[in-house]
């Protein structure tokens, strides 16, 4: 028992220096500009079919799922800004960043495992190339800046799916369905939904980065790295969002 808490207090120290060092690593020059813009195109473009089916499938089942209750207390009427509450609120933030969890984390931390692995960390350094700053820098802030717009796109489409599935039983226009949900929803509905998804972008980032650039020596270690991205990005996700739902409560 002695020895567990040890070593969590020894993780939890070094992952406190590498966001340390991150954010001194980040405001010193040269910024690696086309990195992070290609790191934005693989954590963000190549992500959008994924969050687009995952998107469309979760509007249009909470919608179905939702209406026959809705029906017994005669208040169909309050399905569209219900389902886009219900998104826009709590279930596309998490359920996309579980989704970059599982795929995001996992490739970062697997990709920078194997460079270490293989020493290519080693041979940027012999070069004058500061690693951290070229892959970890670019990396965090590349899924920091796009979880939150994969959101807000996962917000569109899941409402899309809305409307689609209350046209499966029933039948209403795009502009009064559209209009319907608007009309229910706020600023501060919007807001703390996407303030979180910077932090849910940010520790996905970082704790991918983290496992993949600190493994131990051997090919085994990479898949490692990558599982225990995937699961500790999964959790972190679920711990902000509760802390998150907390202070929404209390602040707003």
């Amino acid at each position: 028992m002695t020895l567990y808490l040890k070593n969590i207090f020894n993780e939890a120290g070094n992952i406190t220096q590498f966001t340390a060092r991150f954010f001194k690593e980040l405001i010193k020059p040269p910024f690696q500009f086309r990195e992070f813009i290609r790191q934005c195109f693989a954590v963000g473009y190549k992500t959008l079919p994924l969050i687009s089916i995952t998107g469309f499938i979760m509007g249009l089942v909470l919608t179905i799922q939702s209406r026959p209750t809705l029906l017994k207390f005669g208040a169909e009427s309050w399905l569209p800004s219900m389902v886009s509450l219900s998104l826009i609120r709590e279930i596309a933030p998490v359920i996309t960043a579980l989704i970059c969890a599982g795929k995001i984390a996992s490739g970062i931390g697997a990709e920078l495992g194997s460079m270490k692995v293989t020493e290519q960390i080693d041979a940027m350094e012999v070069s004058a190339i500061n690693p951290y700053k070229y892959l970890v820098v670019t990396r965090i802030l590349a899924t920091t800046l796009m979880v939150p717009i994969l959101v807000i796109y996962a917000d569109f489409i899941g409402i899309y799916g809305g409307y689609i599935g209350f046209n499966i039983h029933g039948s209403i226009g795009l502009y009064r369905y559209f209009s319907e949900v608007l009309e229910h929803l706020g600023f501060l509905d919007f807001l703390p939904a996407l303030i979180k998804t910077f932090f849910f972008g940010f520790f996905i980032g970082l704790i991918g980065s983290y496992k993949g650039f600190n493994v131990s020596n051997g090919t085994a270690s990479v898949g490692i790295a990558a599982n225990e991205a995937v699961v500790s990005a999964s959790l972190s996700i679920f711990i902000i969002d509760m802390i998150a739902v907390q202070l929404t409560d209390l602040f707003f």
